[in-house]
């Protein structure tokens, strides 16, 4: 059984639909749900769906090898799912192309620091896209340049706000996260 723990920072829309994709899974577990936020939504997600959920602060993360530790007992792999802090080098290593996050864009366009949920979809706006989508990729020592693992696009209107370009998104990473995550798994052990 491949043991999943995630990371996420918001509501934990992505986090739900990913723990019901492998609720009836012999394969695959998701085991936890850690946040870096202590009224995250993901945690009552989290105990709604009767998986651990656990808050963690900015040291645990980035000034010790703690977590690193736990997750190198516990899990397999690592799944970024709304996840806004930067992954420190010391759990990458720890788990090469084993982390795993999802972008709400096509990338390389609007991705980086800062750019996360309605920014990046307010840019795409802004600009004039005439498509958006999503991409699944591994997770590097740099914001969203780890290598691709999947992207699908979706066309837009010119008169969709960014409210409407967030929706027809969330959409794609619904249908396709969860399924991405598990032929990584099935492909890679």
């Amino acid at each position: 059984m491949k043991r999943i723990i995630i990371l996420a920072s918001g509501s934990g829309s992505n986090a739900e639909n990913i723990i019901k994709h492998f609720e009836n899974s012999n394969l695959i577990s998701v085991i936890q749900i850690l946040t870096n936020k202590k009224d995250a939504k993901v945690l009552e997600r989290a105990k709604r769906l009767k998986v651990s959920g656990v808050h963690f602060s900015r040291d645990d993360f980035y000034k010790s090898d703690k977590l690193v530790e736990e997750f190198k007992k516990n899990a397999d792999y690592i799944i970024l799912a709304g996840f806004l802090w930067k992954v420190p080098q010391n759990l990458i290593d720890a788990f090469p192309n084993k982390i795993i996050n999802i972008h709400p864009a096509l990338l390389p366009k609007y991705g980086g620091k800062g750019m996360y949920g309605m920014n990046v979809h307010k840019s795409v706006v802004e600009n004039k896209e005439k498509e958006s989508g999503i991409t699944i990729h591994y997770v590097n020592e740099n914001y969203d340049e780890g290598a691709i693992i999947f992207q699908a696009k979706v066309a837009l209107e010119p008169s969709d706000s960014p409210e409407d370009v967030a929706q027809k998104i969330h959409e794609l990473e619904y249908a396709h996260f969860p399924k991405v995550i598990e032929e990584v798994i099935l492909q890679n052990g």
